[in-house]
């Protein structure tokens, strides 16, 4: 009798509580120590991902690529690793998995192989539509390696008929819809694209006669670069000849970059339409207490996250700003936890109460968001351990009620705390004395908007709001995109 090969069994991840990052790509054209400069921007843009890094370089006739699990500076930090990356061109990418298993395979930058010469591809984002489209190419007889929506787009460039590998990229993005950033390298041309309402960011620096292309201003500082400017939605940018130019095939759309790359997701240093996201973030705390009335002992922030927005309200309302909890900088965040002993811990494992500071005290407590309360339940429950008279919570964002599909990491709707109970509900179950959000409105004021244009709003806010730009083609159930380890021939080992 023949015998049935049983098929590998998925692994889902399991969310953490906070929203979680995205992914990072950074390329350079036509420089010595090419692969060197992309390591060093990775390492500036490692809040956006910590679970792989990769490179792949070009030395004007082999493609050369490394890519490990774990951190940049953990891996790419000896000679000889950048030995094996010769070349003058050079692409990378840390990478925080929303599709796709965590097996070394979907670790990025891809590679390809076409009828006009071999391509690199790096890819921040999730394509709404990349299930619809493997499929579409399994029946038609592509074989897939990764569980990567990225390979879909390395597939459709490779699969064109078109002659320029430019046009090919062409052909391959009207066929793709979602949220995205790529950054792309083929023989001497470095290519850089942004989806058509510019929901995932990416700019453009220069260092002597090379362009970067990469995620966040604050990777282009640390190689010394200038910051050009941000690429246009539904622009492609390329270099060839050391020249940088430009095209713009979409049909044109008002911009609508992610809110949350203002209020969480970049470093706090680079720069989002002229100003940084610190600045943004000090304006959401200073609105938000504009917006009540609240007196209290001290200011309190859930730091990193919420350090910004706290010092903005403490400021507004004349109160004084102290730390109130400690982080230990030191717990990584794939930190193992053997025991239910050590589970139990909990956020202690990251925060500790600064008890001098807070014993007897009405505290405001100031983070930038709450997903799905379960660490502000336990940072509440602390501080009252600790000693703090009272322990009031203000967010910095509006209520987190839907999930996003656009390349950040969310729980679905039912793990959405905002989407299934009432702020009174939440005060409750984060055992608070009292909860506020940032109003909608409130969040555009800062920003420098009159208010939200609910006719086209000015920002990706669907987090709020359910305002979903761009259609979910893979949408099941109603509720999140299956992830692409559903494909029945994944396997995580």
């Amino acid at each position: 009798m023949k015998k049935i090969m049983k098929m590998p069994k998925i692994k889902f991840k399991k969310f953490n509580p906070k929203i979680k990052e995205e992914c990072a790509v950074f390329g350079i054209s036509n420089t010595e120590d090419a692969a060197t400069l992309t390591a060093l921007g990775l390492h500036a843009l490692q809040h956006r991902g910590q679970e792989g890094c990769g490179i792949v370089s070009f030395d004007g006739t082999k493609y050369h690529s490394e890519k490990r699990f774990g951190l940049v500076g953990d891996n790419f930090n000896d000679e000889k690793i950048f030995k094996n990356l010769p070349g003058k061109y050079s692409i990378g990418h840390n990478r925080y998995s929303t599709t796709g298993g965590t097996a070394l395979r979907n670790v990025q930058p891809f590679f390809a192989d076409t009828n006009s010469g071999g391509i690199g591809v790096a890819h921040n984002g999730n394509l709404t539509n990349a299930i619809t489209l493997r499929n579409k190419m399994v029946k038609d007889g592509s074989i897939f390696y990764t569980t990567s929506d990225t390979e879909t787009i390395v597939k459709l460039i490779a699969k064109s008929k078109r002659s320029k590998t430019i046009d090919k990229v062409i052909d391959a993005l009207f066929q793709i819809q979602g949220g995205y950033a790529l950054v792309m390298m083929t023989q001497n041309t470095l290519i850089g694209v942004r989806d058509p309402y510019g929901i995932r960011p990416l700019v453009i620096g220069k260092l002597k006669n090379s362009y970067v292309f990469t995620s966040e201003t604050c990777a282009l500082d640390i190689i010394g670069a200038k910051f050009i400017r941000e690429v246009d939605n539904g622009e492609i940018v390329y270099v060839e000849n050391d020249e940088l130019k430009s095209i713009k095939p979409f049909p044109p759309k008002k911009i609508r970059p992610c809110v949350f790359e203002y209020i969480y997701f970049s470093r706090p240093d680079s720069i989002l339409n002229g100003k940084t996201a610190y600045e943004y973030r000090k304006n959401f705390g200073a609105q938000l207490a504009r917006e009540e009335e609240l007196d209290g002992d001290l200011v309190v922030p859930v730091p990193d996250s919420g350090n910004a927005a706290a010092l903005g309200y403490a400021e507004e309302k004349g109160m004084k700003f102290d730390l109130g909890l400690i982080r230990n900088h030191y717990v990584g965040r794939t930190f193992i936890e053997p025991s239910q002993q050590i589970r139990s811990l909990g956020v202690k494992l990251k925060l500790n109460p600064n008890v001098s500071v807070i014993k007897n005290k009405k505290i405001i407590l100031v983070d930038d968001s709450l997903v799905r309360g379960t660490t502000s339940f336990k940072i509440v429950k602390m501080l009252y351990d600790s000693g703090a008279k009272e322990v009031h919570v203000r967010i910095a964002s509006p209520e987190i009620k839907f999930p996003d599909f656009y390349g950040v990491d969310t729980p679905t709707k039912k793990e959405l705390l905002a989407a299934n109970k009432s702020i009174e509900e939440i005060c409750k179950f984060i055992s608070a004395k009292s909860l506020k959000f940032l109003s909608l409105n409130g969040l555009y004021v800062a920003m420098g908007f009159e208010k939200r244009n609910d006719a086209y709003p000015q920002l990706t806010d669907h987090h709020f709001t359910g305002d979903y730009p761009v259609k979910v083609i893979d949408e099941l159930g109603g509720d999140k995109v299956t992830q692409l380890s559903l494909l029945s021939t994944a396997s995580n080992n």
